[in-house]
């Protein structure tokens, strides 16, 4: 920038300046993950102690630095998810003056609001819908087992509205086992046509985003791993997700704890806790979550 230290504002750290300077590290100065991973580690704590000296003017740029995620290393899982800013871009991306467009969009909101795996997507008939003050779908997992999740008001409406819009009736006893998403050819879905959807809208939001989506590939159990990461964030308990997703194991589920910094302190409070017994069918408090009626909204542009 050609500043000197003292000039330097929170203004011009904004932007991609940040990502810029760990994309340098690693491409100019051949540094490794791990070191990446360190000095964002560094700005993260610099961004916290300004936010409680000036809340004000340091909170965008804390914002910014904490939606930048971690590289992976050796050592760690690679779990490709989304921020929930690239959600909010992915779920805008089709055209929903189309009937593949709406279908695409309900279709990619439901698939992260319910944290559903793409099999248990593909098998929601319009009998595992429940419409009312909340909104509840049964999926079913791996082993044959049953979990009822609750989606978020904004998603519920988009749904309903898909359902209207495609002629499915609940209380038309002849609709009560067709699938809620099919395909052009087939009256259910295939998770490989749920892989094409999202690998087509990923693309198309790489090219009109390329300071985002730095993954080189994503899947559809990526909306699974950014529900999770999104939740953990929020402050839900390892438990509760534990349930949300329908892991047999909460081994399964530790593994979003080393995702950042914060949230792999986050677990190390928590793992000396006791876990308590959630019922499968148990639904999570995550719809009180505010990102994500925020995130989940009707798209508006195209492909």
């Amino acid at each position: 920038m050609g500043l000197s230290p003292e000039k330097v504002s929170f203004e011009n750290l904004g932007g991609d300046t940040v990502l810029s300077y760990l994309s340098w590290l690693e491409d100019e100065r051949k540094c490794s993950a791990t070191t990446r991973n360190l000095r964002k580690t560094a700005i993260s704590s610099f961004a916290k102690y300004a936010m409680k000296k000036n809340l004000g003017e340091a909170i965008a740029f804390y914002t910014e630095v904490s939606d930048i995620p971690r590289k992976r290393t050796q050592t760690e899982p690679d779990i490709k998810y989304f921020t929930k800013e690239e959600v909010s871009i992915l779920l805008d991306a089709p055209n929903t003056s189309t009937k593949i467009g709406r279908r695409n969009a309900v279709l990619m909101s439901v698939l992260y609001a319910s944290g559903a795996r793409a099999q248990e997507l593909c098998d929601i008939t319009l009998n595992d819908v429940y419409f009312g003050s909340e909104t509840n779908i049964r999926l079913i997992g791996k082993g044959n087992k049953p979990r009822l999740v609750t989606i978020p008001s904004n998603c519920a409406s988009l749904l309903k509205k898909y359902l209207t819009n495609i002629g499915l009736d609940a209380a038309n006893p002849n609709h009560q086992r067709r699938h809620i998403f099919s395909s052009q050819t087939n009256d259910k879905m295939s998770p490989s046509c749920v892989g094409e959807i999202v690998k087509k809208y990923v693309g198309i939001v790489k090219a009109s985003h390329p300071h985002l989506f730095w993954r080189n590939k994503y899947s559809p159990h990526s909306f699974r791993h950014s529900i999770a990461v999104h939740m953990l964030e929020c402050g839900e308990s390892l438990a509760v997700i534990k349930a949300f997703l329908g892991h047999a194991s909460i081994t399964s589920t530790t593994i979003y704890a080393n995702v950042t910094p914060e949230l792999a302190n986050r677990y190390l409070r928590e793992r000396g806790k006791a876990i308590p017994e959630i019922n499968v069918q148990q639904r999570g408090s995550f719809t009180s979550l505010p990102f994500l009626n925020r995130a989940v909204k009707r798209p508006s542009s195209d492909s």
